[in-house]
């Protein structure tokens, strides 16, 4: 999952151009048994299998030992919100981010102890955490220097202050398409009234 995903547009040029770098740890590799397990059945009963600590925190441990001032991550519906002030959060503190991808019904709660933040990407449940971990990865590289290119690329856009506006709508050529026209506005050269138009449509996101 991750392959595919790290080694794609922004991500794979910040890797290439070694703003990060990106390691991919097997939870199996740290699992009992000659089956490598990594879940077991939930003591008081319920459904479903839960991330035994064990091969959690040894994965942590391993990860720490590449990058010790690394944070650990934990994607979970029980964490913080996670918004745009944290992404800019994360890519100015300069240090290493180790994310726990959770599976199957969740993690035994020990782990926490080995947990320095936990976040939820929004009010749903999804079958793990990988997919949480690439919004992570993602919305913080493109936050890095020398990684968008424009200066202000990261600047002007949508939830900059985690008050919930998004970005002016924008146009590109052709001016004219199926009878539907770029604002004149946009086409006027005049500067000041741009930026006037740009700012009466910042707008909540529904």
């Amino acid at each position: 999952m991750f392959e595919g995903v790290l080694g794609t547009s922004m991500l794979q040029k910040a890797s290439i151009n070694k703003i990060t770098q990106y390691q991919l740890i097997n939870l199996r590799d740290f699992g009992s048994g000659p089956r490598k397990q990594v879940d077991d059945t939930p003591y008081g009963g319920g459904d479903g299998m839960l991330l035994k600590v064990e091969p959690l925190v040894l994965a942590i441990e391993q990860a720490k030992k590449n990058d010790p001032e690394a944070l650990v991550l934990l994607p979970t519906p029980r964490g913080e919100l996670y918004k745009q002030s944290t992404a800019k959060k994360l890519a100015a503190s300069n240090r290493g981010l180790i994310i726990v991808c959770a599976r199957y019904e969740g993690y035994d709660e020990r782990v926490t102890n080995w947990v320095d933040e936990a976040y939820r990407i929004g009010n749903y449940v999804l079958t793990g955490g990988e997919l949480p971990a690439m919004i992570i990865v993602d919305s913080v590289t493109r936050l890095l220097p020398g990684v968008l290119g424009g200066e202000t690329s990261a600047e002007i856009e949508s939830f900059q202050a985690d008050d919930l506006t998004v970005e002016f709508p924008q146009y590109s050529r052709p001016e004219l398409f199926r009878d539907m026209p770029v604002p004149d506005v946009l086409l006027s050269g005049n500067h000041a009234q741009i930026e006037q138009w740009r700012k009466n449509r910042h707008k909540p996101a529904s």
